[in-house]
């Protein structure tokens, strides 16, 4: 059979999923209703997370298609995807345009020397701008040095939610017919007679786990025909050669994985057998064949501390508590999630290296589903050495806000040491660029969405490592810690709403040293949240029921990475996130200042 290998490539939210699962629906690979968004924490966020394959038979040919993340913090896995496929259909909104993420990816795509199919989606959005948004995407193909064929860019205009696709936007559009012959008249053929002739050699791109055949790799088949039970022979880039045998075979049908005897050039398929084989190495049939380019993987730029949960409310919800179960669980994560590097050499805590605040927070969330409970510190960005220079990793910050909102963001951020590169009017709006460094961005969202009420869309992507920027002032906000282990009282709680915002409400259970709100002055203050009010004979008529409270702002998993301070630790449960001090009596602290000074 024909192959045709495609990765679908985007910004976050602009509708890769949705277009392969409609993509599915049509070829009668999936039924209504199934996504390929399968993971429960990928519904809830309405975001991918993790790249996935599938593919689809339309007019007898074989179409691999893999759906790619478009958050900044995995974009580790759209590279390793990139190398395995033959194009790229650069789905882009109708209304917002290109964003950074598809900079990102496009950019990585075009250096490959892919020629990707321009997809405009959401055209039957009220505030589609579908010409302006088409010289946008010719502009970016300019600006990162597209070559001649790679401009000729074919054009597909659809509504993936719909179900429908047309080549000129005056046609009748009826289903994806367009997007599927696009595909096939532009995509080149997976394979030739040649390469199907010679021996085997393919290369993983990704990693998977099952708990009964063991870790899986995802790989691409460049030459040669391999069968489930061949001897093979691994070669790492650096020119190391050992065995292995191919025990279990499948192939991608749909959503499905389907156990094949054989798979020929081309095919992008799942082998189980191997299990220390790693992204980047190639599978081969004789030591005499050349090993496939290595492949590159951004390297992290944040680190935390995970450590064993020691609150005074340790081990009530969490079924892993210890430091060894931790240990485990991140050696497992490791088998798969190659944007993540965690040193074990410490024995009190796990050193963990990620890509973004969104990389670790979806790992932690994770673990918490699972049963884990644990304690994480403060992420800090990771600095490198060159040449006696310190280098700190940047990114690009893309800002769309209101017209009258664009002072305070751009005070903000030059306070952060943000530099501003561009800025132009979009829409109703006003589209402003920063180059920022990591640890600037570090706790700013939330920030952000106050500051522009919500309405602003804040969106960055990893540019590399620049020279330190120099110390950013900012004025954090102070904590207020319960001074007693308790229950939180209404009457108690009413007289500190005043203080500052608070990050729990009535009835909530404290303890020494927990963090139950901010103070707006800067400094630390210990309170009492369990002070009830005292009974006295003489009662003014009505005052009982005057106590209005503020709704609390809650701890979320991200909330807490962005505003926990240095000398605070965020204690993650099965059914709880509280934020807390590392020393948790005021004796303990003031101790702790002293040692410093």
């Amino acid at each position: 059979m024909d192959i045709r290998n495609i990765a679908i490539i985007a910004h976050v939210d602009h509708g890769k999923t949705t277009l392969t699962d409609a993509l599915m629906r049509q070829t009668g690979m999936a039924e209504e209703g199934v996504s390929m968004d399968s993971n429960a924490l990928e519904q809830e966020r309405g975001i991918t997370i993790y790249s996935k394959n599938t593919s689809v038979i339309y007019k007898g040919t074989k179409i691999n298609i893999v759906d790619t993340p478009g958050h900044a913090d995995f974009g580790s896995e759209v590279e390793r995807v990139l190398r395995s496929i033959d194009s790229v259909l650069l789905v882009v909104d109708a209304q917002e345009g290109p964003m950074p993420q598809t900079k990102f990816v496009l950019k990585k795509a075009l250096e490959l020397g892919l020629k990707p199919i321009v997809v405009i989606n959401k055209i039957d959005k009220p505030a589609a701008r579908v010409e302006t948004v088409e010289e946008m995407i010719f502009e970016l193909f300019l600006d990162l040095g597209a070559n001649d064929e790679q401009l000729d860019f074919p054009v597909v205009y659809a509504a993936a939610r719909a179900g429908v696709a047309k080549l000129k936007m005056e046609d009748e559009a009826k289903d994806l017919t367009p997007i599927l012959d696009m595909i096939l008249e532009k995509v080149p053929a997976a394979s030739s007679v040649e390469a199907s002739a010679k021996p085997f050699r393919l290369q993983p791109f990704n990693l998977a786990y099952d708990n009964f055949i063991g870790r899986l790799a995802i790989c691409r088949i460049y030459e040669g025909t391999i069968k489930s039970t061949d001897n093979v022979i691994i070669k790492k880039p650096t020119g190391e050669i050992r065995n292995g045998k191919i025990t279990k075979l499948f192939t991608f049908k749909g959503l499905k994985r389907e156990e094949e005897a054989q798979a020929e050039a081309g095919d992008i398929i799942m082998v189980a057998g191997l299990p220390d084989i790693y992204i980047g190495e190639t599978i081969c049939q004789n030591d005499t064949q050349e090993p496939l380019p290595a492949i590159d993987i951004d390297e992290p730029t944040i680190s935390l501390n995970f450590l064993v949960n020691n609150s005074p409310f340790a081990g009530r919800e969490g079924k892993y508590v210890t430091n060894r179960q931790i240990k485990e669980r991140l050696e497992k994560e490791l088998e798969v999630n190659v944007g993540l590097k965690v040193d074990f050499s410490v024995a009190d805590y796990c050193k963990v290296y990620g890509r973004g605040e969104m990389h670790i927070a979806i790992l932690l969330e994770i673990m918490r589903r699972e049963g884990f409970e644990l304690q994480v510190s403060q992420p800090t960005v990771i600095y490198k050495q060159v040449d006696g220079q310190t280098l700190e990793p940047f990114e690009e910050a893309v800002i769309d806000v209101p017209d009258n909102m664009t002072g305070v963001v751009i005070e903000k951020m030059s306070k952060r040491k943000g530099r501003m590169t561009e800025m132009k009017p979009e829409f109703g709006q006003t589209r402003i660029v920063f180059e920022i460094p990591t640890r600037g961005l570090l706790g700013y969202r939330g920030e952000f969405i106050m500051d522009t009420r919500g309405e602003g869309i804040l969106c960055a992507r990893f540019i590399g490592f620049k020279p330190f920027a120099g110390v950013i002032e900012k004025h954090d906000l102070g904590s207020m810690l319960s001074a007693e282990q308790g229950k939180a009282l209404a009457f108690s709680l009413w007289n500190l709403q005043e203080r500052g915002a608070l990050y729990i409400g009535p009835n909530t259970e404290v303890y020494e040293g927990m963090v139950i709100g901010n103070v707006a002055k800067g400094n630390d203050l210990t309170v009492n949240p369990i002070k009830g009010k005292r009974l006295s004979n003489m009662r003014a008529s009505g005052s009982d029921e005057a106590i209005l409270l503020t709704p609390p702002l809650p701890v979320t998993l991200e909330r807490g990475l962005e505003i926990m301070k240095e000398d605070e630790y965020l204690e993650i449960t099965p059914h709880n996130i509280r934020l807390r001090k590392k020393y948790l009596t005021e004796m303990d602290r003031i101790r702790a200042e002293r040692k410093k000074l």
